[in-house]
């Protein structure tokens, strides 16, 4: 990948601070500084990407779904979005996204879940990349809560219907998140085989921390 941006994000004056392919099935973490950005990168499309955030000065103070939901009126995440913590405050926000679709609701995979829908037994997930990335940070599978599923497409019907259908995101598309304050940042890079999120083929993503 370049040291150009992705389709539809412009570069402005921000510098490089770190760049990663993060492989099939992968995870990744990295403390941001307030007002440092992520950028996810899809680099073959329709590849699901979960991610949790939590407060570097208070790490069990974390994302929460909930309060995120309620202060976007909105179940979705698009460039603008807020996404706060238990405690209310605001963690990160969306600064650039050539996508415009990403889940807020389904929560992340897990090898019980796996097996319960799908009668696959061992399985990759999210859920255990999460709780072995966390290791790193002091935490653990209690810290594993709902999370934001990036390029993500799990449409709501008017009555209430879900279901997880195959992601919009085309090759090169990327989102952006600045740090609104001292952040952990998580990423799994969903390994799910079993269901349309990652079209049944997992591949890898460009993770970036901008300056």
């Amino acid at each position: 990948m370049s040291e150009n941006a992705p389709q539809g994000i412009a570069t402005g004056t921000r510098r490089p601070i770190s760049k990663t392919v993060v492989p099939a099935g992968g995870r990744w973490s990295a403390k941001l500084a307030k007002g440092e950005t992520l950028r996810i990168v899809d680099l073959e499309g329709t590849q699901a990407v979960d991610f949790l955030c939590f407060s570097a000065e208070d790490p069990h103070d974390r994302y929460n779904a909930g309060n995120t939901i309620k202060m976007q009126g909105s179940i979705y995440i698009a460039k603008g979005s807020v996404l706060y913590s238990d405690q209310a405050r605001a963690l990160m926000t969306v600064t650039a996204d050539s996508c415009g679709y990403h889940d807020t609701i389904a929560g992340c995979c897990s090898a019980p879940m796996n097996l319960m829908r799908y009668g696959a037994k061992d399985t990759p997930s999210c859920r255990g990349n999460f709780t072995e990335e966390l290791k790193r940070w002091g935490l653990g599978a209690a810290d594993v809560v709902a999370n934001v599923n990036f390029f993500m497409y799990v449409p709501v019907t008017a009555e209430g219907a879900t279901e997880i259908k195959p992601g919009l995101s085309k090759p090169g598309d990327a989102v952006e998140l600045t740090a609104a304050s001292d952040v952990i940042a998580v990423v799994s890079n969903c390994p799910q085989r079993f269901n349309p999120c990652n079209g049944f083929n997992p591949t890898p993503i460009e993770v970036a921390v901008l300056g």
